[in-house]
């Protein structure tokens, strides 16, 4: 490596439930750094945002978490495959957290018409309106999971 080229360590947190994905840069010790969001398909999105972070800004991955549900299908299944690959390969801690935990528990769409919903440790499908996602200040007040496969609430189609 180059004289002079600091490679720092961070934390990734992807939210790909609904649009726009949001890609949060966390240090460490779990501190917000940097939000990245974007409007394209969350298998353009990620890869584009991971080239950048890991070739151009020299950082090295750590951690990955993602919103594994509920949400988009496509974008939870492809979220998972790349983030789960990356993960293997870069031999980083790899985790879920549930989307609920990353909109204050507001409703997260499921489609045209109807939001997932959570009552106490149930979630059912109502129309209703649907509440933002927001990156965490820091990683430390997520529940996060071992169980990192997709948790899409009803079956996928």
């Amino acid at each position: 490596m180059p004289k002079g080229i600091c490679i720092k360590n961070i934390q990734i947190l992807v939210i790909a439930l609904t649009s726009p994905l949001l890609f949060g840069i966390y240090d460490e010790k779990g501190e917000f750094i940097q939000e990245i969001q974007s409007d394209k398909k969350s298998d353009e999105a990620l890869i584009e945002i991971i080239d950048e972070i890991l070739n151009k800004n020299r950082y090295k991955i750590s951690k990955i978490i993602y919103a594994n549900g509920p949400g988009s299908f496509m974008g939870i299944k492809v979220s998972y495959i790349i983030l789960k690959t990356l993960s293997i390969i870069k031999e980083c801690e790899f985790y879920a957290v549930s989307g609920f935990e990353l909109n204050d528990n507001a409703p997260i769409r499921a489609n045209k018409a109807l939001s997932f919903v959570k009552f106490q440790d149930e979630i059912k499908l109502e129309k209703t309106e649907t509440g933002n996602f927001k990156l965490p200040s820091n990683l430390d007040v997520l529940n996060l999971n071992f169980d990192t496969l997709p948790n899409y609430i009803i079956q996928a189609v």
